[in-house]
C-alpha cells in the first residue's frame, strides 16, 4: 500500500509503541502540534521518525493528521510556540462547528500567531500562556520541572499525566529551547562532563547506570544537592557521591554514573 510521508499530532497525547499493534509496549508519546516523517504504512499502522529527536516508533493512522509536503516544510522552518500552561484547551473550528481539546504543556501550536493557528486549513484557537523556543535563564528549567512535581511515573510518557525520566529532562529542555534524544543514555552523550557533584548547579542533568553499566535513568540537579526526578512519581529526593537517596525509604534507589552541564 502506497503510504504519505508527513504527519502531525492533532489529540492531546498519542501513544508510540515498539511493535505495530496495540498491545505492543508504549516507547515513546506524541504531544498535540509535534511532526514527524511517516516511514512505513503497515495495514494502518504507521512507522514514523519524530522530526526534533529522530525517536521511531509506531503509531496508529487513525489518531494523526497527515499534511502536505509544503505545509509540513513551512511548520519546519517558522518559529515554535509552546503551551506553557499545566493543562489547557484549543478550540478547533472546522465547517462551522467547535471541538474543545485538552492540550498540556509542551504541546507546539505550529505558526502560532495572536492566538489562532491552522492546520490542514482548520482552524484553532488558544488563549493560555505560551512560551518561545529559545532558552532566557536556566533558572527556567527547574520552575518548568516543578509543574510536573507529584506526575505518575508512565514509562514512554511526557505529559503531566505520566511520565519517564528522560521524558522529564527532554520536555523541561525542550521548552526552553534544547533539544535532547529521548532516552537516557543517548542524553548522557552530550554536554560537558563534570567531575565532581560539587561542581554542578540547577539544571545540570544527572545519569544513572544499572549492574551491567547501562545508563537507566536521569534527573534535574537542583540547589543545595537536591534532584528533582521521575520515580514513582516526580518526586524531590537527595543526591550524594553513591546516587539519589530517597527521603522516604531513607535508601538508596539508584547509583550515580555522571553529572552532565548541557547549557
Amino acid at each position: 500500500m502506497k503510504y504519505v510521508k508527513y504527519g502531525i499530532c492533532t489529540q492531546s497525547v498519542t501513544p508510540i509503541r515498539k511493535e505495530p499493534e496495540h498491545t505492543s509496549e508504549q516507547s515513546n508519546q506524541l504531544l498535540f502540534g509535534e511532526y514527524f516523517n511517516i516511514l512505513e504504512n503497515n495495514e494502518g499502522w504507521l512507522l514514523i521518525e519524530n522530526y526534533t529527536d529522530k525517536h521511531q516508533g509506531w503509531l496508529d493512522k487513525d489518531q494523526i493528521l497527515i499534511i502536505s509536503k509544503t505545509e509540513f516544510d513551512i511548520i519546519v522552518k517558522s518559529d515554535h510556540t509552546y503551551a506553557n500552561d499545566f493543562i489547557d484547551f484549543i478550540t478547533e473550528s472546522n465547517d462551522g462547528s467547535e471541538n474543545i481539546t485538552p492540550i498540556p504543556i509542551g504541546s507546539l501550536l505550529p505558526l502560532f500567531n495572536k492566538n489562532s493557528f491552522k492546520i490542514n486549513n482548520n482552524s484553532y484557537k488558544y488563549t493560555g500562556r505560551t512560551t518561545e523556543f529559545r532558552l532566557k535563564e536556566k533558572s527556567n528549567l527547574i520552575e518548568n520541572a516543578f509543574m510536573y512535581l507529584n506526575s505518575p511515573y508512565l514509562w514512554g510518557g511526557k505529559s503531566p499525566l505520566g511520565i519517564d525520566s528522560s521524558g522529564l529532562s527532554q520536555i523541561i529542555y525542550k521548552l526552553n529551547g534544547i533539544i535532547l534524544p529521548r532516552n537516557a543514555n543517548n542524553q548522557s552523550k552530550i554536554g560537558e562532563t563534570l567531575s565532581f557533584i560539587e561542581e554542578s548547579e540547577p539544571g545540570d542533568l544527572a545519569f544513572f547506570d544499572n549492574e551491567e553499566g547501562e545508563i537507566i535513568h536521569v534527573g534535574v540537579m537542583m540547589e543545595n544537592y537536591n534532584i528533582i526526578h521521575s520515580h514513582g512519581k516526580v518526586r524531590i529526593d537527595k543526591l550524594d557521591h553513591i546516587g539519589i537517596f530517597n527521603v522516604d525509604t531513607k535508601r538508596h534507589s539508584h547509583k550515580l554514573r555522571v553529572i552532565k552541564k548541557i547549557c
